[in-house]
């Protein structure tokens, strides 16, 4: 850990920078610097492009100055050794183990989730191992927490792997983080947990009413405590009703959660869950949904725009952006919208993207004599076939 807090503090050193000022250049706090230099916390995805230009390397250079080393006798060998011993279980393995289940969060949106399912599914173990020995009090707390974090992107990372089909074993993992949660009274990671069981009815189960339901008791659970989560219950609470026909209930729910939204801060419990776009992309498609098809391609294109480093989400938008281009007969757009989308999915192969893009397809089925159409089916089937 302190080769990392090294690594990352001479860049900016070496870039003639405080602190203070890479904060200030960031728009975020400066303990939020600190804690990534001394490895307590990562960047978000969406951070890490405005991070590099800040350092003046690329993004892949980030990523490789914030790996966690992992030879023998480095900080992940010493974790694990101390596991062993439950004597030695302290605040320090804790955020050591905070650390590098960020690390792998942070991958989820640039690489394929099957790829990170044993990685996952090891330091689950290892979580619940330390979880069940560690002293009672405050790193007890802190490793429960990151063990309900840890229960929630599992049933994240199965759901994606399984292309949103495995919907029972996501469900399994996110009551779990739920139990957890409010073991601790933590509404926020409860939040968390209920609003993941939502999009697995909305998107997977194609249960609106369920998926309603589920939005509005996250929003509820996470109301006293993250304007953020709030905020994102509610965009989801959103598209239900656009699902179900409801726009009028849509808008309202959308305005409402704009307003929660605007007043998250640093301070926010789970401010880190939101990221830039995340208003357009739950936007665009309630419109759709609701036929609003012009409306939807206009929160859309922005959106796009501004997740150049959520591959995930982008690859979602652009198949959303594509049916709404097919809707109003703009074949040209929808195609090469469509073969974006698909660049997106031959390097993540995200379950949620690939749903769209393959509902999009099929709409352009029409145009399949088309010989620019054709050729975005043999990608799709190309891709396919890697599967």
């Amino acid at each position: 850990m302190a080769r990392r807090r090294q690594r990352l503090a001479e860049r900016r050193q070496a870039v003639g920078l405080t602190q203070e000022v890479l904060a200030e250049r960031l728009g975020v706090d400066r303990s939020t610097i600190v804690r990534w230099e001394a490895g307590t916390a990562s960047p978000q995805p969406w951070m890490r492009p405005r991070l590099a230009n800040g350092l003046h390397v690329t993004v892949d250079e980030l990523d490789d100055l914030l790996t966690q080393e992992s030879e023998p006798g480095g900080p992940a060998a010493e974790t694990r050794q101390r596991a062993l011993d439950p004597a030695q279980t302290d605040l320090a393995t804790a955020a050591e183990l905070r650390s590098e289940f960020e690390e792998l969060a942070a991958r989820y949106d640039r690489t394929p989730s099957a790829s990170l399912l044993a990685k996952g599914g090891e330091q689950l173990s290892l979580i619940t191992f330390m979880a069940r020995k560690a002293p009672r009090g405050r790193t007890e707390r802190e490793l429960l927490s990151l063990q309900g974090d840890a229960f929630t992107l599992m049933g994240q990372l199965v759901w994606d792997a399984s292309q949103r089909r495995d919907h029972a074993t996501a469900r399994s993992y996110y009551d779990q983080g739920v139990t957890v949660a409010r073991r601790l009274r933590d509404h926020a990671l409860e939040g968390h947990a209920l609003l993941r069981t939502c999009y697995v009815a909305l998107y997977g189960a194609q249960d609106p009413r369920t998926g309603l339901d589920l939005a509005l008791q996250a929003a509820a659970t996470a109301r006293s405590i993250s304007p953020a989560l709030t905020g994102m219950a509610l965009l989801h609470a959103g598209e239900a009703h656009a699902m179900l026909g409801e726009a009028k209930d849509c808008e309202r729910a959308l305005n409402a959660a704009q307003r929660h939204l605007e007043r998250s801060d640093g301070l926010d419990a789970a401010a880190d869950l939101v990221s830039p776009g995340q208003f357009g992309r739950l936007a665009g498609s309630c419109y759709l949904s609701l036929g609003q098809h012009r409306r939807a391609q206009q929160f859309l294109e922005t959106t796009a725009a501004e997740l150049q480093d959520r591959r995930k989400s982008r690859a979602i938008v652009l198949g959303n952006l594509t049916l709404a281009y097919i809707r109003q007969r703009e074949v040209d757009a929808a195609v090469i919208t469509l073969a974006e989308a698909i660049t997106e999915l031959e390097e993540t192969r995200g379950g949620g993207g690939l749903n769209v893009v393959f509902s999009a397809a099929k709409e352009l089925r029409p145009w399949r004599q088309d010989p620019v159409v054709a050729d975005i089916h043999d990608r799709l089937f190309a891709l396919m076939a890697t599967m």
